[in-house]
């Protein structure tokens, strides 16, 4: 499976239509997988709440670090796969925080340091295609007050120098990325090299 990732310049917010299908091809003319990536706030209005759970709830931030991901190699889509990639993707941004000695928590997919939340992660399918919005705060302002949240630019390193600014944090994310496309693609390698089992 060949994975395009193109990252957007631009700010710009999320308010939930990016995870229609075919965003990234109406908006960026890409056409196949693809995670496009994009700094900016969020704001989910109403009508785009894809979580029942979250129904009534206020999703806000004033800038979060983005990422859409719209698969379309397995027909017809599967919400169980889109699940699964949407807990791979958390593990690998967890393991890669781990190598700067950041802390975190898992509580299924959503990101907690020191008890603050962290991420906000939702993924579902179309009829033709599995999508994940992932995204993670940059700051800790603009979140619903009923939520204590944390950014990126907010962890401290055990001496208090903080980890995160706008120099590392596109660097940083590209390699969590990277590595998330390299174990899909590298799953499809080990598919087509594994024989199958007789009875």
């Amino acid at each position: 499976m060949s994975i395009i990732h193109k990252h957007i310049d631009k700010k710009f917010a999320y308010d939930g239509s990016q995870i229609n299908p075919l965003w990234a091809f109406r908006e960026f003319n890409i056409r196949g997988s693809s995670i496009i990536s994009w700094r900016g706030p969020m704001n989910i209005r109403p009508d785009n709440i894809k979580d029942f759970a979250d129904v009534g709830n206020e999703i806000k931030s004033d800038e979060m670090f983005h990422t859409m991901t719209e698969f379309f190699d397995c027909q017809p889509a599967n919400m169980r796969i889109a699940y699964l990639r949407q807990r791979l993707l958390i593990l690998i941004f967890n393991e890669k925080l781990a190598g700067k000695g950041v802390v975190a928590h898992r509580d299924g997919d959503d990101i907690y340091i020191d008890s603050r939340k962290l991420s906000v992660c939702i993924a579902s399918a179309t009829l033709s295609s599995m999508k994940i919005h992932f995204a993670l705060n940059i700051h800790d302002s603009g979140t619903p007050d009923d939520v204590d949240t944390i950014g990126l630019f907010d962890i401290k390193d055990s001496e208090g120098n903080y980890i995160f600014d706008d120099d590392n944090i596109l660097d940083f994310m590209n390699d969590v990325l990277d590595a998330y496309i390299d174990e899909l693609e590298t799953i499809e390698l080990d598919i087509s090299k594994t024989k199958l089992l007789d009875f």
